[in-house]
């Protein structure tokens, strides 16, 4: 019973970091088409831009956590700004806005490694303390991280179902020229959605860096799994995405307890592949929507 509560508390964990890792990306590619390959580097300078406020500057957590949360929308609005809209009229923009923010994701991780050094540093904002289950000790730290995750993703699912800039994205998703036609400001959808993948990436980050280290490389670890969690929920799934990601966390919990950490990740990418070939759209999505 106590392995079986570990395996599952550790997967709960893995999933809500995943999870808000992923949606960010497949927000981005269901209401724009783009895949963001800087969204690592956002998840790196959100939990920096944390210790920064939180441990350098010593300000209490309710004014270091905003501030790493504006990071990352900054950071949103400025890629949207500087390539993705000068971007937008190229014949091969899905090819050109990769190679881009591969170059943004390697300016933001140099910054950071010459701002803070290479070695790893320790987030001064992590919830301390915890309690038991039988005889496994349970973090509030990561109870938090659980409780955080399901709360911002329902209610991102709400705001993409129900209120007037969900149905503006989806509207953009389904066809940009009708959308522009009916005269819906595409501009506006694409910095919200900017400036949402940017904060559910700094969030990401800020989670990550409290259960683990900060580094300026944490970011390629969670981005491979969020790639993974879109790929598998179907690109586009706000809500397939949450689920996909919580029961890949328990899967690569259960693996690495079973058979060793070295085979979570190739299990993973095996899934990948098998759903590639046999559910293209992904295992979540119902259809697969076409751009005309």
């Amino acid at each position: 019973m106590d392995t079986f509560i570990q395996i599952v508390i550790s997967g709960l964990v893995l999933g809500s970091m995943y999870s808000v890792s992923a949606i960010g990306l497949t927000l981005l590619w269901g209401a724009l088409n783009v895949l963001n390959m800087a969204h690592g580097a956002f998840l790196v300078a959100g939990g920096y831009a944390a210790y920064y406020f939180g441990g350098y500057l010593g300000l209490p957590a309710y004014v270091a956590i905003p501030g790493a949360l504006a990071t990352g929308v900054v950071l949103g609005l400025l890629v949207y700004a500087g390539v993705a809209r000068p971007l937008r009229k190229n014949a091969n923009f899905e090819t050109t806005v990769i190679i881009a923010t591969v170059g943004v994701a390697l300016v933001i991780e140099n910054l950071v490694q010459k701002g803070f050094g290479a070695y790893p540093l320790k987030q001064p904002l992590s919830l301390q303390g915890g309690f038991n289950i039988a005889q496994t000790f349970v973090p509030w730290n990561s109870v938090l991280v659980c409780v955080v995750s399901i709360v911002l993703l329902v209610l991102l699912d709400f705001v993409v179902r129900k209120t007037r800039y969900g149905r503006m994205i989806r509207a953009v998703a389904q066809n940009y020229e009708a959308a522009r036609l009916m005269g819906i400001r595409t501009g506006a959808v694409y910095r919200f959605v900017f400036a949402i993948s940017g904060l559910m990436a700094a969030i990401s980050g800020i989670m990550l860096s409290t259960a683990t280290t900060l580094s300026p490389t944490m970011g390629y670890d969670p981005m491979l799994k969020a790639f993974i969690v879109c790929v598998i929920a179907g690109l586009g799934e706000v809500r397939g995405a949450l689920i996909a990601a919580f029961a890949l966390g328990v899967l690569e919990a259960t693996v690495q307890f079973q058979l060793g950490v070295r085979f979570a990740l190739p299990l993973l990418l095996l899934l990948v592949v098998v759903t590639l070939i046999f559910r293209p759209q992904g295992l979540l999505r119902k259809n697969e929507a076409s751009r005309l």
